[in-house]
């Protein structure tokens, strides 16, 4: 049997794992660099029987399972991966397993971003490199809005640290209640009351049809001049023209992103260039921490599959957290 692992960018999938118990009965190939697009990715993998995957770093719609016959079991890190057409892998025949997660990882990177913008980090790190001494003024928290777009797990995690930086706290989605926001300190808005008060925008929402571009000119148009929008979710939430547009003309203070509508960020991209971003290349998740769990777990669910009893399947982007084989 082949086994496929994708876009492992470190190099570190057999140093996180013990992949011992499905070497015996197999050959374990791993990728350290993304393939490109679906016709070189469906090159390399075509005589491959089992595909892991990290997040999604590698889409895997329907094409994909109609030009990947051999392909019995795909494996992803994380509870769901939205970039898997589940209903194709359940037509073609194909188990899909996933891992468990650390919940607060994203959370973490989102106030390394919120606080990198906040002071200049990012500006004063190159300065000093350049021989320079403070180059720039910062913003204290105390007392600046942040504003929730989402106030679900990951939001309520956020909305959990900024109390302690006593910051005043806003927040909308499509179905948000009062009653749930002050649960969590902060007070319901209107999405563009939200745009216009706060000094930060946190990006809180899955992608899906409905938050696809959801933010978008009209949005950025009314945020503050010295505002930053900090996003750790998708890049697809927000319009990249429209920010790009937005960024480039200073209409707002920047924006501070670990996500982008195209990853890896292509090397000419203009994000790259702009003075008023700070930017880290999708780490939400990205930890040593993290890293033992999916691709340990991953070697567990290779070696129930192989010995006829899946576990970790995901069915309806849900992760079932019973270890049983799935019923006849």
């Amino acid at each position: 049997m082949k086994i496929a692992v994708l876009d492992d960018y470190q190099d570190v999938a057999f140093s996180m794992a013990d992949w011992s118990a499905v070497e015996r009965d197999a050959e374990v190939t791993v990728f350290d660099r993304h393939l490109g697009p679906i016709d070189q990715v469906i090159e390399a993998i075509a005589d491959f029987e089992v595909v892991s995957l990290m997040r999604e770093r590698t889409p895997f719609p329907r094409e994909m399972f109609e030009r990947l016959p051999k392909l019995k079991l795909l494996l992803t890190s994380g509870h769901f991966n939205s970039a898997i057409d589940l209903e194709a892998a359940r037509d073609h025949g194909v188990t899909v397993c996933g891992t468990d997660t650390i919940g607060r990882t994203t959370v973490e990177q989102t106030w390394a971003l919120l606080m990198a913008a906040a002071r200049n980090v990012a500006l004063e790190d190159r300065a000093m490199r350049e021989g320079r001494w403070q180059v720039s003024l910062g913003h204290t928290l105390e007392g600046k809005t942040l504003g929730l777009v989402g106030l679900g797990r990951l939001g309520q995690q956020v909305a959990e640290i900024a109390r302690v930086f006593r910051m005043n706290l806003v927040a909308w989605s499509a179905n948000l209640t009062a009653e749930l926001a002050a649960e969590h300190g902060a007070r319901l808005v209107s999405k563009e009351e939200l745009f216009t008060v706060s000094d930060f925008v946190g990006i809180h929402l899955r992608l899906s049809e409905r938050t696809r571009g959801l933010i978008a000119r009209q949005d950025l148009a009314r945020m503050k001049p010295s505002a930053w929008i900090i996003n750790t979710a998708r890049g697809e939430i927000i319009d990249q023209a429209d920010l790009i547009d937005a960024l480039e003309r200073r209409r707002i203070g920047g924006a501070a992103m670990d996500v982008y509508e195209v990853e890896p960020l292509p090397v000419d991209h203009p994000f790259r260039k702009l003075p008023n971003t700070v930017l880290s290349p999708h780490k939400g998740f990205v930890t040593e921490e993290s890293y033992r769990i999916f691709y340990g777990e991953t070697v567990e669910n290779i070696r129930a599959w192989m010995d006829g009893k899946p576990i970790r399947i995901i069915e309806n982007n849900t992760l079932r957290s019973s270890l049983a084989a799935r019923p006849a």
